[in-house]
């Protein structure tokens, strides 16, 4: 009986690893890597490339500098009228289909949006363009950092930030010296799949900020492009994002171990700690 459910274990887990890992496989199997690399360096793609890094980097800097802060307020305070309601609201756009998050910004930025006519008014069009691909991608990857930065900020122990402050540290020296030095492992791990959910996003993107190329084709609109024009293009890009991605995931995986316990927080955490400074 042990042995054949262990075989029925065998064989389940062989179903997955091949429904999942030889899709991935035979896209390095119709493109050698020499081709790759030249079909990498053509318009389409470098463009394509350009456009993405240059708005992910934006995004995700707008995502730490806001969420940081906001996560480690929602992480202090636990326990005020409603925090579940709004922690689920702020997560929401992790379960959106990505055409609902696109058509909802356009809706709301567009020109006869909620929010369009005060835009125009001011001279401002946002839909289609490359600053409509940054709000796209902070609005979907966006909660991915928050919700690791607020697990992460909760499983530091309390009474480190409580002997801080009595020692004397302010807030903000207390955030930065102790809080930080602790969480960023954490935070490292969030911003990894934060950036690797916008470079991969394309729904939302698409209806909101369209596909012209050099302004707001990303790369998995490129593939969608290239697919009846150059399918080795659209094959190269998408190798390119699988390599991403995996490259995302180890880094993810490895994060932990980073991570100071309670117990044993870094080196500076604990000067900062016992540190009679009284700088605010």
């Amino acid at each position: 009986m042990r042995h054949g459910f262990t075989t029925m274990q065998a064989l389940a887990l062989s179903l997955a690893l091949a429904f999942l890992v030889l899709p991935v496989v035979a896209v390095f199997l119709q493109v050698s890597p020499a081709a790759m690399l030249s079909q990498l360096g053509g318009d389409a793609a470098t463009q394509a490339i350009v456009v993405s890094l240059r708005t992910n980097v934006i995004a995700d800097i707008v995502i730490v500098v806001v969420g940081t802060p906001a996560a480690w307020l929602l992480a202090r305070h636990r326990s005020f009228p409603g925090r579940r309601v709004l922690v689920t609201l702020l997560e929401l756009p992790l379960v959106l289909p990505p055409a609902v998050a696109g058509i909802a910004l356009l809706v709301t930025f567009g020109r006869n949006g909620l929010l369009g006519g005060q835009l125009d008014a001011l001279g401002v069009t946002i839909p289609f363009t490359e600053v409509a691909v940054v709000m796209a991608i902070i609005f979907v990857a966006g909660p991915f950092y928050l919700r690791q930065a607020i697990t992460t900020f909760e499983s530091i122990d309390p009474r480190l930030v409580q002997a801080a402050a009595t020692l004397g540290a302010g807030p903000w020296r207390t955030f930065r010296k102790v809080v930080l030095p602790l969480a960023m492992g954490g935070l490292a791990g969030g911003w990894a799949l934060a950036f690797a959910r916008g470079l991969g996003e394309f729904g939302a993107t698409l209806i909101f900020a369209g596909s012209l190329p050099g302004v707001t084709q990303t790369l998995p609109l490129a593939i969608y492009s290239e697919m009846n024009r150059d399918l080795d293009t659209a094959l190269a890009i998408g190798g390119l994002l699988i390599v991403v991605a995996a490259l995302v995931l180890l880094a993810v995986k490895m994060i932990p171990s980073w991570n100071p316990t309670p117990s044993s927080p870094p080196p500076s955490a604990r000067r900062s700690a016992t540190s009679p400074s009284t700088s605010r």
